[in-house]
């Protein structure tokens, strides 16, 4: 699916269907917080590659798969890629079982910030002054919370680095979003079955299959990754990656949310201005969208 044959409220449609999946991630994440973390993250990536086979077979896409694969450009973007998603992957994951969720919350509301400033330098993409009013705002938000989270603010930059990149890249690779997804899951499996092999025979031993629910959960990974970077990449394939970065705000604040009501986290002082000004931000950088979707086009001379 190409920037062709998918409006623009359809790849909004998909963009927050991504984000309303990543904002419920921490409570997926219960079900293995006992997983090691690098376990976890193979078991991901090998029930993930199937998953994906199954949906290009079901959309007769073999034939582009196999193009990709004698792609020389587009492996090597994707080889880039497959890189940092799981850099990501691996830190997200041990963030929350750590107890540095708030460390990976921050990531992801600096992420929105990364999108913009790589569309702009790399895309050539443009923002009007609203728009960079709601950066603004935004950018103050982050600055509150940041100054509370300096000791793992490297997990932060990390977190949202290695996403904001991924995105380019799949923003740019000539692949579609299912088969770009299925040659990174090829690409990290040989090292995911390799340290599964390890792990087995002289390591710790294996996770999988010692309690039920958990190993629903780690096999749960393989749609939890799949479905939301679909979703993810095919969005961003059809929309300006300044918005897909300015929706980056959505994840973050279901997160936050379930920090608040659901879990019962105290609500710091700094939390409250990032809130409150990325909020803000949003509401800013919704209505200038609003209103120059609602402008006439300039007549022809």
């Amino acid at each position: 699916m190409t920037q062709s044959t998918i409006g623009s409220r359809r790849a909004l449609t998909f963009a927050l269907g991504a984000h309303a999946i990543w904002g419920s991630m921490p409570l997926y994440l219960q079900l293995v917080h006992n997983v090691p973390v690098f376990e976890y993250v193979a078991w991901r990536t090998l029930f993930t590659l199937p998953l994906c086979l199954a949906i290009i077979a079901f959309r007769s896409g073999m034939g582009e798969l196999a193009a990709v694969l004698a792609d020389r450009r587009a492996m090597l973007t994707l080889l880039a890629s497959a890189g940092l998603i799981a850099v990501n992957w691996c830190l997200y994951v041990w963030a929350i079982q750590t107890d540095h969720v708030y460390a990976a919350s921050l990531g992801y509301y600096i992420l929105p910030l990364t999108m913009m400033l790589l569309g702009l330098v790399f895309l050539g993409e443009k923002l009007t002054r609203r728009q960079w009013g709601a950066v603004a705002l935004a950018g103050i938000g982050v600055a509150a919370l940041s100054a509370g989270a300096l000791t793992t603010l490297w997990v932060s930059l990390t977190l949202a680095t290695s996403f904001g990149i991924y995105g380019l890249l799949r923003k740019t690779v000539a692949a579609g979003p299912v088969v770009g997804l299925a040659v990174e899951s090829m690409v990290l499996a040989p090292l995911a079955i390799g340290f599964l092999l390890w792990s087995a025979n002289m390591g710790p031993g294996l996770a999988m299959g010692r309690d039920g629910l958990e190993t629903f959960g780690m096999v749960l990974g393989g749609p939890m990754t799949a479905v939301p970077l679909l979703l993810f990449a095919t969005a961003a394939r059809a929309m300006p990656y300044t918005v897909m970065g300015f929706l980056q705000f959505l994840s973050p604040t279901l997160v936050f949310l379930l920090g608040l009501f659901v879990f019962g986290e105290e609500l710091h002082p700094a939390q409250l201005a990032c809130f409150i000004a990325i909020w803000a931000a949003a509401t800013l950088f919704t209505w200038d969208l609003v209103r120059s979707s609602r402008r006439p086009a300039a007549r022809p001379a």
